[in-house]
């Protein structure tokens, strides 16, 4: 037996050298001669890496900038025209409107969070405002801005719903500050604005409307109910309600000055409160033809109501082009980029 097991123990040892020393000098072989070894497995092959697609956001930001691009291609010739028209006018004002360009996405935020009883964060929301900006440019009026703070609204962790209410609220104050403003001016000018004759049966079809939704059971009723019990827990909070209708306020109000600012920038001598009237008019008959951004229904209604208050047809022509360059034309492409970004960043 011992003469066996060390029969058997030499052998095994000898074959485990051999084999050592064999796959040793391969591999070492291998090395020297520049050849990877492929090393060994024991299951199937491994499967081929997946190919990475391309991210949804790149696409839909792709998008977003080519369509800005073509819009202002487009539009060209009328962001030309108003460079050259505004050539000579007065630099101060023109600085002045473009001030209170950029304070109207701050009131727009501020108008937004105030309609939200959840806080919103702060930087984020005036990005949005700023995207949804030139968005609007691009869509017809308020659904591209709608559809950019819905969006944000949902991200920021609103449900649907409650989203959409709150665009609705924060729509039903813009209406409400924009007519308070059309009502006080007119107060304070007499003869400013004459009021048109509103007929009986559209009254009394209005206050049918508004009886049928309240009473008619349905989703139109359902999203009464919860637009109002959204407004009334806004305005259980004081900051809220104040940020609300403080920032819609100020919104038109910025917007009518910006217009104001190019009147006195091309030395137009006509009258604050006539001028800032003529824009509010102007932008509220505006909403009645959903044109994107406005761009068309505004500029026609905007130039005649100026028109009518006592500027010079080419005169009224070229404050319109001015309004447009500072709100639109400038603001197009930095607001379509940074739309682009948010996209990218899953904000929106």
């Amino acid at each position: 037996m011992t003469s066996e097991t060390g029969i058997e123990s030499g052998v095994g040892s000898r074959v485990e050298s051999g084999i050592e020393t064999g796959v040793g000098s391969r591999i070492e072989t291998g090395v020297e001669s520049g050849v990877e070894t492929a090393p060994v497995t024991c299951g199937p092959s491994a499967a081929p890496a997946p190919r990475r697609r391309v991210p949804w956001q790149v696409i839909a930001a792709v998008a977003v900038l080519v369509g800005g691009a073509f819009v202002a291609w487009r539009h060209w010739p009328v962001i030309v025209t108003s460079a050259h028209r505004l050539a000579d006018a007065d630099r101060g004002w023109l600085l002045l409107g473009a001030t209170a360009t950029v304070a109207t996405w701050m009131c727009a935020a501020l108008a937004q969070q105030g309609a939200v009883a959840e806080p919103l964060p702060g930087g984020r929301l005036l990005a949005v405002q700023f995207a949804a900006s030139a968005a609007n440019h691009t869509l017809p009026q308020g659904i591209g801005a709608g559809a950019v703070n819905l969006r944000f609204l949902t991200r920021s962790g609103l449900p649907m719903a409650r989203a959409a209410t709150a665009l609705a609220v924060k729509a039903a104050a813009g209406a409400v500050t924009r007519g308070a403003l059309i009502a006080g001016l007119a107060l304070t000018g007499p003869g400013l604005l004459s009021v048109p004759h509103v007929s009986p049966v559209a009254v009394a079809a209005v206050l049918l409307a508004a009886v049928a939704l309240a009473v008619v059971p349905g989703p139109l009723r359902r999203a009464w109910r919860t637009m109002l019990a959204d407004v009334r827990a806004v305005h259980r909070l004081p900051g809220r309600a104040a940020a609300l209708w403080g920032g819609s306020l100020a919104f038109a109000s910025l917007h009518a000055l910006v217009v104001v600012a190019v009147t006195r920038s091309l030395g137009l001598p006509l009258p604050v409160f006539r001028v800032a009237l003529a824009y509010l008019v102007a932008s509220s008959a505006a909403v009645l033809l959903p044109t994107p951004g406005g761009i068309g229904s505004l500029d026609a209604a905007l130039a005649l109501a100026l028109t009518l208050a006592g500027a010079p047809g080419g005169a009224a022509a070229s404050v319109v082009l001015g309004y447009r360059l500072l709100t639109v034309w400038l603001p197009l492409i930095p607001g379509l980029v940074v739309l682009g970004v948010l996209v990218r960043r899953k904000v929106l």
